[in-house]
């Protein structure tokens, strides 16, 4: 099987150059950036096409790896080529494939989403440890454990997904990467106000931040929760609250201190939160 790519960015790189090194056929890249497509082929031993109907005349699937937004502009150039037996991919966690190619079955080809939980963060980095993720699949049930079977001998774990579940699986994944990015950002901004710079704050957060995520992956979030609020300590909640100079940042607190708030109840259900919700502006029905 040939695998070619409509884009040359962070993914498209990321997978090109996976594939290539598990001994997959990359036959090569378009991008709008020639420059980029050229970069591409050369570190996967691929070609770069000068066009998209070049390129899907010598694949057999065609990964669309560019931004969410233009994954159906690029199909409504690809369905208007010869596409019959082959397998149209996306790498797009929100979209699901149905979305994304809503009349492939009448061009006689498949669909798929396939998304890699994992942050891509390196066009010439991320490959290395792209091993280790998650990749999770939905589409076409005719070659759905083909795609299975394709990550698994690459030594990927794969959990099939229906349509209707991919927006809410692509809001954990941002819930469990992107806004840790936020809480993190708010940490090295208080302890900015301490004196730290950002690269002294980053490097004290540290040992907390992979120590507590080590613990969650270990048992579970509730098992690893420590802190003030599942002490149910309600002078220092209060006390944080006044630390912060915008509304948005102490909300920002005060939604996930509720969350929080769950999370303890399970730990220790003998234990009254009340006071503590009413801090936090929480309403019992």
């Amino acid at each position: 099987m040939k695998i070619g790519f409509i884009g040359a960015g962070k993914a498209g790189f990321t997978l090109g150059k996976y594939f290539a090194e598990s001994g997959k056929d990359i036959s090569g890249y378009f991008s709008r950036s020639r420059d980029s497509a050229a970069e591409a082929a050369r570190l996967t031993g691929s070609k770069a096409f000068e066009n998209i109907p070049e390129l899907v005349e010598n694949s057999d699937t065609v990964f669309i790896t560019t931004p969410d937004y233009a994954v159906k502009e690029i199909y409504n150039a690809v369905r208007e080529l010869d596409i019959r037996g082959k397998m149209i991919c996306h790498c797009s966690g929100a979209l699901s494939s149905q979305e994304a190619f809503p009349d492939i079955d009448e061009h006689g080809a498949q669909g798929y989403s396939i998304h890699p939980l994992f942050p891509i963060s390196s066009k010439y980095e991320s490959w290395k440890q792209i091993d280790r993720a998650y990749f999770c699949i939905e589409g076409d049930s005719r070659r759905l454990e083909y795609w299975k079977a394709f990550f698994e001998k690459l030594g990927n774990p794969v959990k099939i997904l229906s349509a209707e579940h991919k927006i809410q699986y692509h809001a954990a994944c941002a819930a469990a990467s992107n806004l840790v990015c936020a809480l993190i950002a708010e940490s090295t901004q208080l302890l900015s106000e301490c004196g730290f710079t950002q690269k002294q704050a980053l490097s004290a957060l540290e040992p907390l931040i992979t120590a507590n995520i080590s613990s969650i992956i270990k048992t579970d979030p509730v098992s690893a929760l420590t802190g003030p609020v599942e002490r149910c300590d309600c002078e220092t909640v209060l006390r944080h609250l006044t630390c912060f100079e915008s509304d948005t940042d102490r909300e920002l607190y005060r939604a996930a201190s509720q969350k929080l708030i769950l999370l303890a109840k399970t730990k220790h259900p003998e234990t009254d939160y009340s006071e503590l919700e009413n801090i936090l502006g929480i309403k019992n029905k």
